[in-house]
């Protein structure tokens, strides 16, 4: 972060943002008092499962979307921001939130999901993704109208948010992305994310962000990474997060 006082009034913002939508600031909204469970730790690493919060990817995964924006808004590096796998949005709703305290008016907020759940394995065309099967897990299938709502608790809903509605295959290689300054994956299944970062990850300015969510927790993931990094002689250094969070920045 630039350390002039537009900056430091930035990153307040944004830390009070990230209180916010990982619900750190107010535990009884989930029906639980700190004393009754909810270790700030676990939290902060994105290792359970809120019951209400936006976001389940914790406070250090969020420190460094926040960080990653700042970053790339400073810079001036050209290109809207993605996600793609958002569950309630909370990541999303931050990169909305970022856009509106440097005064962005131009660049746009892709929300890329099912708004279903995750699909279920094809082991037949992705091998790597056999005995990965989370499309049973109710919790993931969030609805487009829950996570429209989350953007209007916080006042940022508008037309600056682009919702790409329907499995990645289907709607990636036609989305009207233009250039990406930001792009975070989070589709766990390789699958998701090959199909992510084949289409997407072009469209990454130089000077862009990439981060991987679930490269430490699910090995798909992290095997697709690794043999899209090495089709493409992709030789930009994995920058760790936390326990399954990663990054790097596109050099060329």
């Amino acid at each position: 972060m630039r350390s002039d006082p537009h900056g430091r009034l930035r990153r307040r913002h944004l830390d009070l943002m990230i209180g916010c939508l990982t619900r750190e600031l107010f535990p009884e909204s989930e029906g639980r008092s700190p004393e009754d469970g909810i270790d700030p730790s676990i939290r902060a690493e994105g290792r359970d499962w809120p019951t209400e919060a936006e976001t389940m990817i914790g406070r250090l995964r969020m420190e460094n979307l926040a960080e990653s924006l700042a970053t790339v808004l400073d810079d001036g590096i050209p290109g809207d921001l993605a996600e793609t796998g958002v569950w309630r949005g909370g990541a999303t709703i931050l990169m909305r939130a970022a856009l509106e305290a440097w005064g962005d008016a131009d660049r746009r907020v892709w929300v890329a999901d099912s708004f279903r759940g995750l699909p279920a394995p094809d082991a037949e065309r992705w091998p790597a993704d056999e005995g990965v099967d989370l499309s049973g897990v109710d919790v993931l299938a969030v609805s487009r109208a829950q996570v429209e709502a989350a953007f209007a608790r916080y006042g940022l809903l508008d037309d600056r948010v682009r919702f790409l509605e329907g499995w990645f295959c289907d709607t990636l290689p036609s989305a009207p992305i233009d250039r990406l300054a930001l792009l975070r994956l989070d589709g766990d299944l390789y699958q998701s994310t090959w199909e992510a970062l084949e289409n997407l990850y072009p469209k990454l300015s130089v000077g862009g962000i990439l981060i991987v969510d679930d490269y430490g927790a699910f090995e798909p993931c992290r095997q697709a990474v690794g043999d899209y990094r090495d089709a493409h002689g992709i030789a930009e250094p994995i920058r760790e997060i936390d326990w399954t969070g990663v990054w790097w920045r596109r050099e060329q």
